[in-house]
């Protein structure tokens, strides 16, 4: 048999593809047939730091969204030995909560769990631990000698009063990524800080209208910019608190640059996956801040640019700051079920799956987490001959994420999409809606059952 991929085409890669179908056993691929999951509650043994349901032969089943296809497919064709079931799912794509709900489903008729599901949230832990789903994996499935191969930080999102109950597969930690020729051809030069941005910006405008620096269109875009400033909107301070200021310094300064941008129009508010940029702004991009995902998913595979255009260099700063700090826009997680009744392929292909150059130095579209993968994969990109520039920036601000921007039950991304976005073309400043904005992220957040600090 064939393995069926959702029909839809992605819009973005790395944690945040928007377009795959939700699907449950009744389209499950069946490389080998078998019901989804199982496990039930008898005859349990307590190991690895939890009790293991009774092992027993048949299919694994992993849950991934369209972007990971790829890899369980190539884990198939790797382990021909292995049973496996491949099941396409929307990832919890824009904070569906599609794979909660499903768990919740099958913690009350005692069947169906995966074994293994990849996430594009980073936030699956906030309710996949209370509900016996997320297995631990620093117990004794997984050793220390790969755990601490993780780039810095990576599995801070896994961590549960120190114990981990995912991987993350990938990082998209923000740089500015800009248009080597067009910068050579205006006499420009790459901003490194905020002012510069700014600055340069209003140039373009002046000098160039038509011209981008930048797009704000997008419902991530506050992890892109008001997260690498430092705006502290989204700081979870405990497994459910949160403290919330959307009207300090750090994010007024940077909505009051974006504002500017904006109404010149050398910042975009079409959304980069948009009909609109990629038909009429594609070829307008000089400077674009953005995630590691950016380099493939939007200038290589989405507005099409073509080769030696495109470089990386570092997020600009804040003139005056010493702590050097980046966003970041998802990212994705995998976890292992304990229902799982096939914990040792399970394992086995978690793993593989964050692990090896097979998948993550070789084929991932975005910068893995795994920080030998990550070497690999950056010398498969400079061997690509596609980008302008080397991807340093890249390696430099996997470290520089600010780490007081959580990843809560709630979506930051849905809040701000439904906040703020509209008001956007209605031709409201940013500004003017940081008050709307706090009040839309308390009340979600205590709606989750979080206690707010404001």
């Amino acid at each position: 048999m064939t393995v069926n991929q959702s029909s839809s085409s992605a819009k973005r890669a790395l944690g945040r593809k928007r377009a795959a179908s939700l699907a449950g056993c009744a389209v499950t691929v069946l490389l080998t047939v078998t019901a989804c999951g199982g496990g039930g509650t008898a005859g349990k043994t307590t190991k690895d730091g939890f009790a293991q349901a009774p092992q027993k032969d048949g299919a694994l089943t992993v849950w991934v969204d369209a972007t990971r296809m790829d890899a369980a497919k190539l884990y198939q064709r790797l382990h021909p030995g292995v049973k496996l079931d491949i099941v396409s799912y929307d990832g919890d794509a824009n904070g569906s909560n599609y794979l909660q709900t499903k768990v919740q489903l099958f913690n009350r008729t005692g069947k169906g769990w995966p074994d293994v599901v990849f996430s594009s949230q980073n936030n699956e832990t906030s309710w996949a631990v209370d509900a016996g789903f997320a297995a631990p994996l620093n117990k004794g499935l997984i050793p220390e000698s790969t755990l601490g191969k993780f780039a810095k930080g990576a599995n801070d999102v896994c961590t549960v009063d120190g114990t981990v109950y995912c991987l993350r597969n990938d990082l998209s930690q923000a740089v500015l990524w800009y248009n080597a020729p067009l910068l050579k051809k205006f006499g420009y030069t790459v901003p490194t800080t905020w002012e510069e941005y700014q600055k340069l910006g209003t140039k373009v405008a002046k000098e160039h209208p038509g011209y981008l620096v930048g797009d704000a269109g997008d419902s991530f875009t506050p992890e892109i910019y008001l997260w690498a400033s430092k705006c502290g909107a989204n700081h979870i301070t405990g497994p459910k608190s949160v403290s919330v200021n959307t009207t300090s310094e750090a994010c007024t300064k940077m909505a009051k640059l974006l504002d500017v941008l904006i109404k010149n129009k050398s910042m975009s508010i079409s959304g980069v996956f948009s009909t609109d940029f990629g038909k009429n702004k594609a070829d307008k991009v000089l400077l674009m801040p953005g995630p590691a995902w950016y380099g493939g998913a939007v200038f290589k595979d989405t507005l099409k640019v073509p080769a030696k255009q495109i470089g990386a260099a570092p997020m600009p700063q804040w003139q005056g700051d010493s702590e050097t700090s980046t966003g970041n826009v998802g990212g994705g997680t995998w976890l292992l079920s304990q229902h799982s009744t096939h914990l040792k392929a399970a394992t086995d292909f978690l793993k593989w799956v964050t692990t090896d150059n097979a998948y993550q130095g070789e084929k991932s579209p975005g910068f893995p987490a795994y920080a030998p993968a990550a070497e690999n994969w950056l010398k498969q990109q400079d061997a690509s001959g596609y980008f302008a520039s080397d991807l340093s920036a890249l390696s430099t601000a996997a470290s520089q994420v600010w780490p007081e921007w959580g990843s809560g039950q709630f979506s930051q991304e849905a809040i701000w999409a439904a906040t703020v976005k509209p008001g956007l073309t209605q031709g409201k400043s940013i500004v003017s809606m940081l008050p709307a904005w706090q009040d839309a992220i308390v009340k979600h957040a205590k709606s989750n059952g979080y206690k707010v600090e404001q």
